[in-house]
């Protein structure tokens, strides 16, 4: 390629970039419009308004996805869309999310992917803070994690919906990458090695394979394994990318996780119901009498109506000892014929039910 033929596609790619800021700028417009429209119809202050919708936002995402046809992926479009809707988003009401911190954590890193990187993130030292944040009304949302696919359930989360009255508004799902960082990129010479006990469990083979003899040592968090690795000469932590940067960490080893496809899966709650995006999850929670045959009674209208369950879980409930709680993800949303008719019949027979949220499914 000659240069002037070089010269001819920046040219071009100038005059491209000029339209696309046109149009970012055009739809900023249009979302602040929506905005006024929003608080003339609404009732009360800007807080009680739903400016963000995330079944509309699903939806919008979903139907560009459809229509792309290269060389962009969809998941590079999906990504791209979500920050122009993130900054669009800020100039109606810029949105406050507590996390369960610090920075650097991977459920930072799940909030800034579900809602882009527009909104204010605020950590929180734990997940019943995280709780108390949205339910106080100091944060809009809260994102925490609720499992694992190598370990399994976050109990601690589960355990929140029990007493709470949030709702789950969303989810994220994010591939969890886990480095052993350290002050330099030479890893000998490492005594400790330090990291959440998840992570430990998530890398354990990696481990006894090359660090048989290093004492690993559980902290709260990634992140704050991190920190005490970028100030200890000896320390190497096991964490995520945006803790290496965070605490300025070298890359001793990519990757270390035991299972390539480690994934994490991340719940939004919040104060509202969510409206139908056509391709949804309920989350239920329940108890059975303690009667013979009162689960399998319970799951029977799932499966007279049709409807997919995709998990259940277990959790001692607060009401007395040896009772349990039923954790139950199903397909499709609470406003559906099928479902609904299926909740019904459910919530005559359970002791206890409370519908959770219906939601947008995530894709990674």
């Amino acid at each position: 390629m000659n240069d002037a033929a070089l010269v001819k596609l920046r040219a071009q790619i100038d005059a491209i970039d000029e339209r696309l800021l046109g149009l970012f700028n055009q739809r900023a417009e249009c979302a602040v419009s929506v905005a006024e429209i929003k608080r003339e119809l609404g009732e009360g202050a800007d807080d009680s308004i739903n400016f963000f919708r995330p079944d509309r936002e699903a939806q919008v995402i979903q139907r560009l996805k459809s229509l792309n046809q290269g060389p962009l992926s969809d998941d590079e479009v999906g990504r791209l869309i979500r920050e122009v809707m993130s900054a669009c988003l800020a100039l109606e009401q810029p949105l406050k999310i507590a996390y369960l911190g610090p920075e650097g954590t991977f459920t930072q890193s799940a909030a800034l992917k579900h809602f882009g990187h527009s909104v204010s993130t605020v950590p929180m030292s734990s997940i019943p803070d995280v709780f108390n944040s949205v339910g106080t009304g100091h944060a809009d949302y809260g994102l925490v994690p609720v499992e694992n696919s190598t370990e399994g359930v976050i109990s601690h989360t589960l355990d929140m919906f029990i007493d709470s009255d949030l709702k789950v508004c969303g989810e994220v799902e994010i591939l969890v990458h886990h480095h052993l960082a350290r002050q330099s990129t030479d890893a000998s010479g490492i005594r400790y090695i330090y990291s959440h006990q998840q992570s430990f469990a998530q890398c354990r083979g990696w481990l006894d394979q090359n660090f048989p003899g290093v004492e690993r040592i559980p902290v709260s968090s990634n992140a704050e394994a991190a920190r005490l690795a970028s100030i200890e000469k000896d320390a190497a932590a096991i964490c995520g990318l945006p803790a290496v940067e965070v605490f300025e960490l070298k890359i001793c080893y990519q990757n270390i996780e035991d299972l390539s496809d480690n994934t994490t899966r991340f719940v939004i709650i919040g104060n509202q119901d969510v409206d139908p995006s056509g391709n949804d999850k309920t989350s239920l929670l329940i108890s059975t009498r303690n009667i013979p045959g009162a689960l399998l009674g319970l799951l029977q209208p799932l499966a007279d109506n049709g409807i997919s369950m995709n998990k259940i879980e277990s959790r001692p409930s607060h009401g007395g000892k040896w009772a349990y709680v039923f954790f139950i993800d199903i397909d499709g949303h609470q406003q559906d014929k099928d479902v609904t008719k299926a909740l019904n019949e459910l919530k005559h027979q359970a002791a206890l039910f409370k519908i959770l949220g219906s939601y947008p499914k995530a894709s990674l």
